[in-house]
């Protein structure tokens, strides 16, 4: 065989190779087109489906423009009413202050009211004890009584008077329980009409 024979089917065995080659890539292509064209109709479908949504939203934001335009003055409103608001609590925490310096103030005309009164107390309480005590000289019979002989004895009766004379009374303070307040309220009055005896 000749070397030109050889070469020409060796190209004709590349022909048909090609030929088959293009048949199996173009069947494969229908393949693909077909896919495609199958998406492209479910695609088209779902755009049918969403026209009716479509314009229905487009309704919808038809309607809510004139909403948008109510919400502007409504915003404003509540800017204004939370600025009152807040001017309001300014007011408010003034206030506040005012009456806790009148509170302060209250306590403090309390407190001296409170050290007036014990101090008063305290100068009842001591009258008292010295009248108390001076009482029972006064009640004695005539007959216990010196009589005045001589200024020597007046002189020593005087100072048997101040030796006499009674101390201060002790303050007594009490505490209550807190577990039964009606058993410390008794105990506090049984307290009191002794201090009275």
């Amino acid at each position: 065989m000749d070397p030109l024979q050889i070469i020409l089917m060796v190209l004709a065995l590349v022909a048909i190779w090609a030929v088959v080659e293009c048949a199996l890539v173009m069947r494969r292509a229908r393949g693909a087109v077909d896919h495609l064209d199958k998406t492209v109709d479910e695609l088209s479908d779902t755009i049918e489906e969403a026209r009716p949504v479509i314009t229905k939203l487009d309704g919808v934001v038809d309607d809510l423009a004139p909403a948008a335009k109510q919400v502007e003055p409504l915003l404003e409103s509540v800017t204004v009413a939370v600025d009152a608001l807040s001017a309001n609590l300014v007011e408010v925490e003034g206030v506040v202050r005012d009456v806790s310096a009148v509170t302060g103030a209250a306590a403090n005309a309390s407190n001296a009211v409170s050290g007036i009164t014990g101090t008063a107390s305290e100068a009842v309480q001591r009258l008292f004890s010295k009248h108390k005590n001076q009482t029972p000289a006064l009640d004695k019979p005539a007959a216990q009584t010196p009589a005045p002989e001589a200024p020597a004895s007046e002189s020593s009766a005087s100072k048997s008077s101040k030796e006499e004379e009674p101390a201060p009374a002790e303050h007594k303070y009490f505490t209550y329980d807190t577990d039964s307040p009606a058993a410390s309220a008794h105990e506090a009055t049984d307290a009191i009409a002794a201090t009275k005896e």
